[in-house]
């Protein structure tokens, strides 16, 4: 009986993870293949609430010049970034290099990344990247992912309980093949592509995607030593600046053609 108990589990487990690989298919922005499990209802609700709580709990940067040059960058983005315009943006008066976007349109920015983002066309970088990692639905891939690399694992528990005990030195090695081979490259794949969009994000609304790429040395200057990119969530800064210049080209026809249009954003950096 006890092993013909587990075999069921198996199958329903088995079932219950084919029809969630099968029904979350989608495409990004770039053309690649996604796993996105959830609704963007459900995406949205989810950030929202995350933002407000972080409002309550983290301190805001209220100085009101510093807020309308970050609007300003902010606006001119999402004005060709195809989506609602009802993107709430706030400063936070943390002092670390960060900036970060939700499902459900919202942008923060530290305080501290105005001081790596030196210009309105590196912030616009920044926050394009931002709005980029939004628009292709990273934070329901990744969700997506972690969900179904739970529900493996515990595929993986009962076969290898069936097969008379668990092993549990053999579960914490999945979970690390799980954690090398899946998600981790999943991340960096997630940092690169939001570059791109970010890329052609800044390109579109007129600001210089060329200083995208003094952004990142200017990152790579404050980080100093960087983690080895293998076991990193983010991919070098080389690899970074490399996949920007082989993206330059294009994006500097774009750049051109906006600003032929005579979009040419006006955010003047709040003196420090």
């Amino acid at each position: 009986m006890p092993h013909q108990l587990s075999t069921k589990t198996i199958l329903v487990l088995c079932i219950i993870l084919g029809l969630l690989l099968l029904s979350g298919c989608a495409t990004s922005p770039t053309g690649r293949s996604q796993l996105t499990m959830f609704s963007e209802s459900q995406m949205a609700s989810m950030g929202q609430a995350t933002f407000a709580q972080m409002k309550e709990q983290e301190k805001i940067y209220n100085h009101r010049p510093t807020q309308q040059y970050v609007q300003c960058v902010s606006d001119a983005l999402i004005a060709v970034s195809g989506t609602p315009n009802n993107w709430e943006v706030v400063v936070f008066a943390d002092e670390t290099p960060n900036a970060f976007a939700l499902p459900g349109q919202r942008i923060g920015v530290h305080r501290g990344m105005l001081n790596v983002a030196t210009t309105p066309d590196q912030l616009a970088a920044v926050i394009g990247h931002e709005i980029g990692h939004v628009q292709a639905r990273h934070g329901n891939e990744r969700a997506s992912a972690q969900f179904a690399t739970q529900m493996g694992l515990a595929l993986a528990s009962v076969a290898l309980a069936t097969e008379g005990g668990t092993d549990e030195r053999m579960l914490a090695a999945l979970g690390l093949g799980a954690q090398v081979g899946i998600l981790l490259p999943f991340s960096r794949q997630h940092e690169i592509e939001a570059d791109l969009i970010g890329l052609d994000l800044m390109a579109r609304a007129g600001f210089d995607p060329r200083e995208s790429i003094q952004l990142w040395e200017n990152m790579r200057q404050k980080a100093g030593s960087s983690p080895v990119e293998f076991l990193s969530t983010h991919p070098g800064h080389g690899t970074r600046i490399r996949t920007l210049q082989d993206a330059m080209p294009n994006a500097m026809q774009t750049f051109e053609n906006a600003r032929r249009q005579g979009k040419a954003p006006r955010c003047t950096p709040p003196r420090s």
